[in-house]
Order: structure tokens, then C-alpha cells, then sequence
């Protein structure tokens, strides 16, 4: 059976708001909310210690409840932000890159030299993100931009080009 990368296990509070988090694939990390805490509104209430140190694994592991249907955190996001606060590349970058980018899956893939079975193991956060992935994928949007920017020589100019050529 495999083991969900995006699945808690376990979570314990630490002190300066912040997560040690147990996922299901063996993945342990300890992430920083602090910044959340102070800039969404809707998660202030845990700048309280009290409160915050109710922080239990939701049912079925996927998120961090505080207050059951009321204030809670969805583990993939916690999963991308301690990956993110490692210095790695979470998976939610990928996936907006092809929003981003209005690309499918298959095109994703094949723009940045990869098959689509181990783009979607990084999209489901199953297998880190190499950074030559990630550049690759900056790279071809990077491309894609200048391309539809670029000045295009209008026909006649172009039959101009080649008479003074000729």
C-alpha cells in the first residue's frame, strides 16, 4: 500500500507558532506559521498560545483543526510550506505554473522534458522537485512571454526585405 505524502500522522505544537508535522510517507517537519498568523485575518485567533496548542491531526489526516469545522489548515498546504521553508520547491508552484501557463498536464510535461508519470508525482508532492525542473519550468514560461511579445514583421515588409536582397 502506498503511504499518502499529503496525510498526517501526527502533529505537535512548538513554541513561536509554529507545527512539527508526522505525514504518512515518513516526510517529518517543523513549519513556521507565524507570518500566516499575522497577515490572515481568519487565522489571528491562533496568535493566542492557548489556543494554538489545541492543534491536533483532523480527520483522516488531512489538515490541522484547531476548532473542528471552524479553523483548520489543509495538510497539503502545510506540506508545501515546510518543503518551501526547507528551502525546496513545493508542489503548489508547479501547479500554478501550469495555471499560470494554461497548460495540461501532457503539456506541461513535454515543455519542460519530463513524462507525464513523474510530473505527477510532483504535482502530488510524492517526489521532491529537482530545481532543474523548476527552472525549466520558469525557463519555458520566460520563452512564452517573450515570444507573444515580440514584434512581428508585417508581410510586406518581409517581401520588402527580400526585393532589397534580390
Amino acid at each position: 500500500m502506498n503511504r499518502d505524502p499529503l496525510r498526517l500522522q501526527a502533529v505537535t505544537t512548538l513554541p513561536d507558532q509554529s507545527l512539527h508535522l508526522v505525514f504518512e510517507d515518513g516526510f517529518e517537519a517543523n513549519v513556521r506559521l507565524d507570518d500566516w498568523i499575522a497577515n490572515t485575518s481568519a487565522l489571528q485567533a491562533l496568535a493566542d498560545p492557548a489556543l494554538f496548542s489545541q492543534a491536533h491531526a483532523g480527520e483522516w489526516g488531512t489538515s490541522v483543526q484547531w476548532i473542528t469545522d471552524e479553523l483548520e489548515l489543509g495538510a497539503d498546504n502545510l506540506r508545501n510550506l515546510a518543503t518551501e521553508q526547507a528551502g525546496g520547491i513545493g508542489h503548489e508552484r508547479l501547479w500554478v505554473w501550469m495555471h499560470e501557463c494554461g497548460l495540461t498536464q501532457q503539456q506541461a510535461a513535454d515543455a519542460v522534458g519530463i513524462s507525464r508519470r513523474m510530473l505527477n508525482y510532483y504535482l502530488s508532492g510524492s517526489r521532491p522537485i529537482p530545481k532543474t525542473v523548476w527552472l525549466a519550468c520558469k525557463g519555458w514560461k520566460a520563452e512564452q512571454t517573450e515570444a507573444k511579445h515580440k514584434p512581428r514583421r508585417s508581410r510586406t515588409m518581409r517581401t520588402g526585405v527580400v526585393a532589397a536582397h534580390a
